[in-house]
């Protein structure tokens, strides 16, 4: 949604908004509804009582969400700064906010939804704080220039009574809402103390769409080729006797199905009497095809690997690689755009004084992120014997996954050697042959 970028941000503009972010609701809702299991099988017509009706639900979009997740960011983004006070304060600022989960959730919301908000703002004790904010009761709007920059959002929600309560957050001011939705009224105004707009999308791509977006319509009808599959097998349990050529009382049916006793002849001796259960049509091997094609449609086109497949725990090496290569190239795609937001969250904590004296600091921060794939420690630490004295000491320990901060490792490492008698005598050998030559 865009605005003009020298317009008047006026209550009549924010209703205008409002209701444009009301119409996007149903599609969140139905999205959010999705991730919890929550499909079109369970709405559909209810059939006849005396037929089988299941609902089964197979959770493709809860699996997707939370293994593209679990590959981007179970192992959480490290962050270094040249500057040791920067790099300090930066990791204070990760401590209080708890950002490792903070991210985490960014992610998940931003796969399900397409987007997702994070609100900055001062707590009691004048300290930056940062808190996840889904799209159902956030939006932002951003200028109608060609950069198309952030211009305000609105955090709004509706309480037990029916009334409306929110927020507006522009680049000057922080404007609190009352009203309803459609007749929003401003109330309280206080200065925004931060550089811009104290919001940050970050958005899982340019279009906004969900990671299972494209393919709901293949985890529907997966569903309903399970629940029709589920209804046979229930239908046909109790299969129906036929009796060709005798005629049953209700006292001979009950006979029959009490004690499973079947004797019958014919009155006419030349006609015979046959009993025989129908048997339903045999489409077993056409149903699991089916089946087996929309599964693998469904992770072939959202770009997710099935990992929980028999044939993908056997696999190692560059086989492996392989098989991750679609989901790499997406989740190198959400990075770009994940790092890009990350920049807006650090660009607004150093414009304060009270947490960096340079609030250009957030342009030298270096951000690592780490799949969370198997790892091969062995391998790794082969790799970085080779790698040392060929590159710096840093790059070699980067190779690591087991160490989480190489600058902090560095520390540990030089602290180590300063403690360690053995370096100690090392040290004056080397003094020592420096002074006779």
């Amino acid at each position: 949604m865009t605005y003009e970028k020298d317009g008047e941000i006026t209550e009549e503009v924010v209703n205008n908004f409002m209701q444009k972010h009301q119409e996007e609701l149903e599609r969140y809702n139905y999205l959010g509804k999705m991730y919890k299991g929550i499909m079109d099988i369970s709405s559909q017509k209810a059939k006849d009582n005396w037929k089988p009706d299941n609902r089964l639900t197979n959770n493709f979009a809860k699996y997707i969400v939370d293994t593209f997740v679990g590959y981007f960011n179970g192992i959480p983004i490290k962050k270094t700064h040249e500057d040791e006070k920067v790099r300090k304060a930066l990791q204070l600022f990760d401590n209080l906010n708890d950002m490792e989960d903070e991210e985490s959730e960014l992610a998940k919301i931003a796969c399900i939804y397409g987007r997702a908000y994070e609100l900055m703002y001062q707590n009691e004790n004048t300290e930056s704080e940062v808190i996840y904010c889904s799209p159902m009761n956030m939006f932002m709007v951003y200028d109608d220039s060609i950069k198309q920059k952030p211009l305000f959002a609105v955090y709004y929600g509706i309480d037990d009574d029916n009334k409306l309560y929110g927020t507006v957050y522009t680049l000057l001011e922080t404007i609190t809402l009352t009203g309803g939705v459609g007749a929003v009224k401003f109330g309280e105004r206080t200065y925004n103390i931060y550089s811009d707009l104290p919001v940050v999308e970050y958005n899982f791509n340019e279009e906004r769409m969900g990671i299972f977006e494209p393919v709901y319509s293949l985890i529907n009808a997966y569903n309903k080729v399970l629940s029709e599959k589920a209804n046979d097998v229930e239908y046909f349990s109790d299969q129906y006797i036929a009796f060709l050529g005798a005629m049953l009382d209700e006292e001979n049916i009950k006979n029959i199905r009490d004690n499973r006793i079947i004797n019958f002849f014919s009155d006419e001796p030349e006609k015979n009497v046959e009993v025989k259960f129908l048997d339903k049509p045999d489409s077993d091997a056409q149903t699991e095809n089916l089946l087996d094609r929309l599964e693998r449609l469904v992770f072939h086109l959202t770009m997710v690997a099935n990992i929980s497949d028999e044939n993908f725990g056997s696999s190692s090496g560059i086989s492996l690689a392989y098989k991750l290569q679609a989901m790499s190239n997406l989740a190198l795609a959400f990075q770009r755009k994940f790092q890009s937001a990350l920049n807006r969250r650090y660009a607004l904590w150093s414009s304060l004084r009270t947490n960096i004296s340079d609030s250009d600091a957030w342009a030298g921060i270096e951000y690592i992120f780490t799949r969370n794939e198997p790892k091969d420690i062995k391998e790794q630490a082969e790799t970085a014997t080779l790698l040392m004295g060929v590159t710096s000491e840093e790059t070699a320990l980067s190779v690591l996954s087991v160490v989480p901060d190489v600058k902090t490792e560095i520390e540990r490492i030089n602290k180590e050697k300063t403690d360690n008698p053995v370096f100690d005598i090392d040290k004056k050998v080397t003094e020592a042959n420096d002074e006779q030559n």
